[in-house]
């Protein structure tokens, strides 16, 4: 079965005010327009264009738990929900830093919860269900800028090196501030972050700011401007402006910097420390809304909690690169069971096919696709979603359009 769902873009206040119409060929709200939302989650479930195919239930989380059989399928029936959430999202500003928690952490943390009798809509609730929820990105806009895993230390130290430079030629110097931030690098990673965040947030604040105000300053000098990280250094001084004082801006620094082209991927596993800054990417991820925020939010913030989460260990930028599956298919298969992504561009005249072994959802970008499954076929236009049964199989599409696919993994 091939039932059309369509949702309202979440306006939150770092949303592109065109991107997401844009993909979808509307007119723009005229707000922001942060993440459009294709799943069942309960934060945002999809609507259904035309309940009468699903018995009457208005969206898509409604219908799986009217008629799991159905809309699942006999295997996943038994779990009763779908485990991937797709969404478009549109960033016209920085998003906060976050991780993720394992399985084994978000079971433990949302019981934990549950047994304090915290709402689940509370202000300082950490983990509002028991999943985890590992994350993927691809981008659909020219460019999709990101900050995403603990840099190699040598990486760090090379900058540090530039920020004293630019402290040496500025008119008033002030190297203490690099002496503290480099005490606590010496300590480790997971010092430097712990420390900035308790000594620079809230109304007791500490040498943290300090060190916070230093850096910003020392990222417009021509020696960081010149440097092979004067991406890093610019993200700092934009941080500042939408986040002032935020210690965010120095564990930034920290982070690796990534810049992908349209098509390129990230993968985000549990316990990677990331934050999207700015374009439009097909994000796919396990169905969770378990977030643990380290700054440039106004959020809550525990951080007890995230460094229990946060994976310290510098790495490179965790790029995924595409499997060529068949003509006209790329997919993103990163090693988890909830999801995979399939981009299929068939091309004019052509046809191209994936096999479904699950439930799937469809979101269509540019023109028009014919979808044929076993059972049915529709034609999908630009900016239409569709959500598709799992006993229509095997999946042939055609038309001029790209249709981004999202199935279990």
């Amino acid at each position: 079965m091939f039932v059309a769902i369509r949702n309202t873009p979440r306006d939150y206040a770092w949303g592109s005010t065109t991107d997401i119409a844009g993909f979808l060929g509307v007119e723009p709200s005229g707000g922001p327009e942060a993440e459009l939302w294709l799943g069942a989650h309960a934060g945002s479930p999809a609507q259904i264009v035309d309940p009468a195919q699903t018995g009457g239930a208005s969206d898509l989380a409604a219908w799986i738990q009217f008629d799991p059989h159905t809309a699942l399928g006999a295997e996943s029936a038994a779990e009763g929900r779908l485990p991937f959430l797709l969404k478009l999202l549109a960033a016209g500003g920085p998003l906060s830093l976050q991780a993720h928690p394992t399985p084994d952490q978000a079971r433990a943390g949302f019981a934990r919860e549950e047994a304090e009798g915290v709402p689940i809509d509370a202000y300082d609730r950490n983990y509002k269900d028991a999943f985890h929820k590992p994350e993927l990105v691809v981008a659909v806009s020219e460019t999709f800028d990101a900050l995403s895993g603990f840099r190699p230390l040598g990486e760090v130290r090379d900058i540090l090196e530039l920020l004293r430079r630019a402290d040496a030629s500025d008119a008033a110097p002030a190297p203490g501030a690099l002496d503290l931030l480099e005490q606590h690098l010496d300590i480790g990673l997971a010092d430097t972050v712990e420390w900035l965040l308790r000594d620079g947030r809230g109304e007791d604040t500490g040498q943290a700011v300090w060190v916070v105000e230093r850096v910003v300053r020392l990222a417009r000098s021509r020696e960081a401007e010149e440097s092979a990280y004067a991406d890093s250094f610019a993200t700092v001084v934009d941080l500042s402006v939408a986040y002032p004082g935020d210690p965010g801006i120095v564990i930034s620094l920290l982070l690796n910097r990534v810049r992908l082209r349209r098509g390129e991927a990230l993968f985000l596993a549990a316990g990677n420390i990331h934050a999207y800054l700015h374009g439009l990417g097909i994000e796919l991820m396990a169905a969770s809304d378990n977030v643990l925020r380290g700054g440039l939010t106004p959020k809550h913030i525990d951080v007890s909690e995230l460094l229990e989460v946060l994976d310290f260990t510098p790495m490179a930028p965790p790029r995924l690169e595409p499997e060529r599956a068949s003509p006209g298919v790329l997919t993103f298969r990163p090693d988890v069971p909830d999801f995979v992504l399939h981009r299929v561009e068939p091309g004019e005249g052509g046809s191209s096919s994936i096999e479904l072994d699950g439930p799937a959802i469809v979101l269509v970008e540019g023109d028009a696709v014919r979808l044929e499954g076993a059972l049915g076929g529709v034609d999908v236009p630009r900016g239409g979603a569709v959500y598709i049964t799992p006993d229509e199989g095997r999946l042939s599409v055609s038309g001029r359009g790209v249709a981004w696919i999202a199935t279990n993994g």
